[in-house]
């Protein structure tokens, strides 16, 4: 079954304005998956990478995060940030989300697993443990989107293309658990 909320590029850009700040490839019509394919196959790997984080849903989100910085970074399942990030996908309770949070304020803000455990932390509830600060909607796909690029930015040239295809069929197939979902 499909995870994807949305039937085209434009409604993504239609929900979160600041995708529409952070990307540069104008939005359309086209289906999603056709789009973010397109983005990927264009060498726009900043694009690519940022419309991936805007189209799943949190949980998926930051599980896309966390396999991309696994494959971008060689050591990266060591970083206490990604840890957190994947101790909430693995058991998205409200404890779990704000042990993420906790890593991710304590973490450094140039290591991308910081950005991992913040984009969990930021998922739901509260922002503040001591009162009521809700997240907006859009701070998981904005906090997934800084990792996965600062990554991306490190990984060799000549790694960049195999590493980008890997992470985008990642998110695709997150989005896409069924095969419904790849039309254009």
């Amino acid at each position: 079954m499909s995870k994807l909320r949305f039937t085209t590029a434009l409604e993504v850009f239609e929900a979160f304005p600041a995708a529409r700040k952070l990307i540069s490839a104008a939005p359309e019509r086209a289906h999603p998956i056709a789009f973010l394919s397109r983005l990927a196959a264009s060498g726009t790997a900043k694009d690519a990478l940022g419309f991936a984080a805007f189209i799943l849903p949190r949980r998926e989100a930051v599980w896309w995060a966390v396999q991309s910085l696994k494959i971008m970074l060689p050591g990266a399942a060591s970083d206490p940030g990604l840890k957190a990030a994947e101790a909430w996908v693995r058991e998205p309770g409200d404890a779990t989300r704000q042990a993420a949070l906790a890593a991710g304020e304590r973490g450094d803000s140039e290591a991308p697993g910081t950005w991992a455990a913040l984009a969990a932390g930021y998922s739901g509830g509260s922002m503040i443990a001591s009162h009521p600060v809700p997240s907006p909607p859009d701070l998981t796909a904005k906090s997934v989107r800084i990792g996965v690029v600062l990554a991306y930015g490190r990984v060799p040239a000549t790694q960049r293309e195999a590493v980008l295809r890997s992470s985008i069929e990642a998110c695709i197939r997150l989005a896409d658990d069924d095969g419904a979902t790849t039309g254009s």
